[in-house]
Parts: C-alpha cells; sequence; structure tokens
C-alpha cells in the first residue's frame, strides 16, 4: 500500500495554518516529521496521531 507523505504545505494547509508556523514550530512541537532528503514529510496517520495528543 502506497500512502502519499505530506509535504509542509500540505500540513500547513490541513491545520489552517502558515507554512512559517509549521517550520517554526515543527521541532518544540514535535510535529511527526523525517527528513528525506533536505525536505520534511509527514505520514497523514501521525499527523492525526500527534493531533488527537494535543490540548
Amino acid at each position: 500500500m502506497h500512502v502519499k507523505l505530506m509535504t509542509v504545505d500540505d500540513v500547513a494547509d490541513y491545520l489552517n495554518v502558515p507554512e512559517s508556523w509549521v517550520y517554526g514550530n515543527w521541532k518544540t512541537r514535535e510535529i511527526p516529521f523525517r527528513k528525506v532528503g533536505q525536505s520534511l514529510r509527514c505520514r497523514p496517520t501521525d499527523l492525526e496521531r500527534w493531533l488527537d495528543q494535543q490540548n
């Protein structure tokens, strides 16, 4: 099964925040990104799990 990984732009659209917010908060807020080459990518299921854990 092939799952499309989300880009920073995809995550920003999904969360309805600017890309700059995502870049500024991915480490401190522990958004579940992985480095793929020079790019950040996120599995949709990991993002959903992360959202469920937020207060």
